[in-house]
């Protein structure tokens, strides 16, 4: 949903309370459409994120860690110059529009006092940050609008900055709730909540569809069919609507099959049991887990797109070529029968001449022995007949072991395959992705390009849980990795855990020594369900056993080993216990 202008004004107070007075320490633009600004003050260090993406626009304080390019954009160049160091003395937001206006005291090149504006404006595509100097001049913007794009407003360096057109709407921090109602009221031949969008000012579809299903237990119930209990109960509920405005509201996640779908500022009576309501004690964690959860998949697809579209085309080609094998494996069958008509037909040679086409025979083979007719070349033999069946059959029979081994190596293959695609899924970071990608590239699967050198990055250390008994547990981020915390980190008795017949990654519980209690074993084996391929599963299958007892195949790709003395939990996968087991 788009953040509306009534929850924007309760972003605002929870704004003023955490930064009003703090200094910009710092400024990153890890996106285009996308501001970081460090906030300094007593005792207080704040990130505000600010987003001018038409279906992410929003601004709050993030505590999610946000890679930055290696090079800032000339914007972020120019807002360090301009706004580090510059104090925040107000916010400000016209009626409850989805505007806010940031107001930052500032000094110019000649040291004069000065105040600065970020206009932050959301409104879906039309959403954009503005910086405007004190004259009212735009001095520059995230995204620039010139008379190709909008004939009605300009947003150009130089050209005065004017706010979006005002909607002329009922402003419920301005007037009744009564007058309110009577305005609701009054649109004929329309659905209550689309007559609450059109009066009232600022609210969203699922905050009007709330107030809607409040009054008459309906969303979908008309304006013009209310009796006087349901509009006595609509100038109710929008009385608390206001007083929810006027204080602090509750900030409410919904979520549905375990994917974030919405928020709103007021508890959700709407959805029964079909989704679920998380409170959260502020608006800014909210919004930071609801955009990061609904958008980290999208941002890690969009950045791995060329792996995988490299990975579905070889899966592709692999397979078609396991059937080409399995198929000619078949044929190979046949090599039995030409080992045995050479047979039958040494056994009858004195029977036999050249020139004969058709050599008929009794069969030994079968229980009855019944007659059997074998085909011969008249230009050959009868013993050179057999010696060509000899040759079929060696032939046949060298042909299997090859395709088999072959086909085990497309198998492996497929499966490592898998295992990066699942890896792929999982990936939460851009180096996360880019050890994947050298992985791949050492594979040879990725073509290796020539880069100049330079300092690598140091490698991710693997996922760290404590579980509820105080036992360490490591989860592998990729497949080397897998293969390092398996065969090089762990000890003979740490334990060792992996979904069965699912793409995942390896889990260790550290036991140092000691035996770990049934729940640690159980919360490991949940991490290792919910860090595979299954994690949108019910019950999947987890197996374990001692380090020592896992090994890895001469040749075997990354991450793939071979264990015995296993035993095998059916657990659920289970992200709330992978977060609160988590080191904050």
């Amino acid at each position: 949903m788009a953040l509306d202008g009534a929850m924007l004004h309760l972003i605002r107070k929870e704004l003023e309370e955490g930064i009003l007075g703090a200094k910009v320490d710092k400024v990153f633009q890890p996106s285009r459409e996308m501001l970081i600004l460090a906030m300094r003050g007593k005792n207080m260090n704040k990130k505000l994120l600010l987003s001018a993406s038409a279906n992410s626009a929003r601004i709050h304080f993030t505590e999610y860690p946000v890679e930055n390019p290696a090079q800032p954009p000339m914007l972020c160049m120019l807002l360090r110059k301009r706004l580090c160091g510059a104090r925040l003395s107000a916010i400000e937001q016209p009626g409850l529009e989805r505007v806010l206006l940031l107001r930052f005291d500032a000094h110019n090149e000649l040291g004069d006092e000065i105040t600065l504006t970020l206009a932050v404006e959301i409104m879906g595509r039309h959403s954009n940050i503005i910086l405007v100097d004190e004259r009212g001049l735009v001095i520059d913007s995230v995204k620039r609008i010139d008379s190709e794009l909008s004939s009605m407003r300009l947003i150009l360096p130089g050209i005065q900055y004017e706010l979006p057109p005002a909607q002329d709407k009922f402003n419920l921090m301005e007037g009744s709730a009564k007058d309110a109602s009577q305005q609701v009221l009054s649109c004929k031949a329309q659905r209550l909540d689309k007559a609450l969008m059109s009066v009232i000012q600022g609210i969203s579809p699922v905050v009007a569809r709330e107030i809607a299903y409040r009054s008459t237990g309906f969303t979908d119930f008309s304006a013009d069919g209310l009796s006087d209990s349901q509009k006595e109960k609509l100038a109710y509920n929008l009385a608390a609507l206001q007083e929810a405005l006027k204080g602090k509201g509750e900030p409410n996640l919904i979520s549905a099959n375990g994917k974030p779908t919405d928020f709103t500022f007021i508890y959700p009576r709407q959805y029964g049991a079909s989704a679920v309501s998380t409170a959260y004690g502020d608006y800014s964690s909210m919004l930071d887990d609801y955009y990061y959860r609904r958008d980290l998949n999208d941002r890690m697809k969009s950045k791995a797109q060329d792996i995988l579209k490299l990975l579905a085309n070889s899966s592709a080609r692999i397979a078609k070529k396991l059937d080409i094998q399995s198929s000619e494996l078949k044929k190979c069958a046949e090599r039995e029968q030409c080992r045995r008509n050479g047979d039958l037909i040494n056994a009858n040679l004195h029977l036999l001449q050249k020139g004969d086409m058709l050599a008929e025979v009794v069969d030994y083979y079968s229980e009855d022995c019944s007659a059997v007719k074998i085909k011969l070349d008249p230009l050959l033999t009868p013993a050179q007949n057999a010696q060509k069946y000899y040759r079929e059959y060696r032939k046949l029979q060298a042909a299997e072991q090859h395709l088999t081994g072959l086909i085990e190596q497309g198998k492996a293959e497929l499966s490592y395959i898998d295992s990066v695609l699942d890896l792929l899924s999982r990936a939460e970071s851009e180096r996360e992705l880019a050890e994947i990608r050298q992985e791949l590239t050492d594979e040879g699967i990725i073509k290796r390009r020539k880069t100049a050198p330079g300092k690598q990055p140091p490698k991710l250390p693997p996922l760290r849980f404590v579980s509820d008994d105080g036992f360490t547990i490591l989860v592998g981020r990729n497949n080397r990795q897998n293969d390092s915390l398996t065969l090089r980190e762990s000890r003979n008795y740490d334990i060792w855990l992996h979904t069965l017949n699912v793409p995942g990654s390896h889990t260790v519980i550290v036991c140092d020594g000691q035996q770990p209690p049934n729940r640690t074993i159980e919360q490991a084996a949940q991490l290792a369900a919910y860090h595979s391929g299954a994690r949108q599963s019910g019950l999947v299958a987890v197996d374990y056993t001692l380090i020592k007892y896992v090994s890895k195949p001469r040749g075997a790709k990354p991450g793939m080993v071979i264990y015995t003395h296993q035993s095998t939990l059916y657990v659920h996968p289970d992200e709330a216990l992978a977060e609160r087991l988590s080191p904050k």
